[in-house]
């Protein structure tokens, strides 16, 4: 995994699909599991997603990130679970608590399109390199700031993780403790809490005088460094994809 991104390299098929037929996954597979409230079609959508990852060989790397998000999504049972305001059938019951069917079958249901955002996020950044992906669409039209500020959010995550283990190395050698206990760890903390941020504020400012100097506010026609081929495959996706996502838009109006 590059330092600098979330990109995982990989010799996969997902890896050689060309990222605005990627980016157009996300937005269907997002979309299309928020469009529909039967909890088989989501799930079938969150396996199919978590197929593209399996066959990227990428699916141990989204791992981390979905056990973060069920921090999210077990408030999300206990409001729902415990609180809803439909609630009339006991499912099962925690002490003097009751959790409701009803409640409960709206969590399972925001929880699985949680997972699926995530997953499908997780295709497209875990195997696309963001500069190929910022590229795309600044050859689609793409306004060049906007740009600039879509790759610096794909890289600020690395970046950060790659500045605090610099910042942690150097304090280490200056016989600063960073291991121990939780306590220990909180105190170490707030010592490398300032040069993480002030670091981070100055990489700002020299990469926004790189930027100047290379012409980045030029008016005009641009040209690229790296001339993107079309992927073989992309149109035939493409029409599957809109296709997929039409027959979703037409069962939800009919159902």
């Amino acid at each position: 995994m590059n330092n600098m991104t979330l990109y995982v390299q990989r010799d996969s098929p997902v890896h050689r699909v060309d990222p605005l037929t990627k980016l157009l996954f996300v937005f269907i597979s997002i979309a299309s599991t928020y469009l529909v409230s039967d909890h088989l079609v989501v799930l079938g959508i969150l396996l199919f997603t978590f197929a593209i990852l399996l066959t990227g060989k990428v699916f141990k790397s989204i791992l981390p990130v979905i056990g973060v998000s069920f921090l999210l999504i077990a408030s999300i049972i206990i409001v729902q679970g415990f609180f809803h305001p439909d609630r009339t059938t006991v499912l099962f019951e925690v002490g003097p608590f009751s959790i409701y069917k009803e409640g409960f079958s709206i969590a399972f249901l925001i929880t699985l399109r949680v997972v699926n955002m995530v997953s499908a996020f997780g295709v497209l950044i875990l195997t696309t390199k963001p500069d190929d992906l910022v590229e795309a669409l600044l050859q689609k039209g793409l306004s060049p700031r906007f740009g600039y500020v879509l790759l610096s959010v794909l890289q600020i995550i690395p970046q950060m993780v790659a500045l605090t283990g610099k910042i942690t190395d150097a304090q280490r050698a200056r016989g600063m403790e960073t291991e121990g206990g939780l306590w220990m760890r909180f105190k170490s903390f707030l010592p490398l809490l300032g040069p993480v941020v002030l670091n981070s504020l100055t990489e700002t400012r020299e990469r926004s005088i790189a930027l100047e100097i290379r012409g980045f506010n030029r008016k005009g026609k641009r040209t690229f460094l790296n001339e993107t081929e079309d992927y073989r495959y992309g149109i035939p996706l493409r029409i599957a994809l809109v296709a997929f996502f039409i027959t979703v838009i037409v069962w939800r109006v009919i159902s």
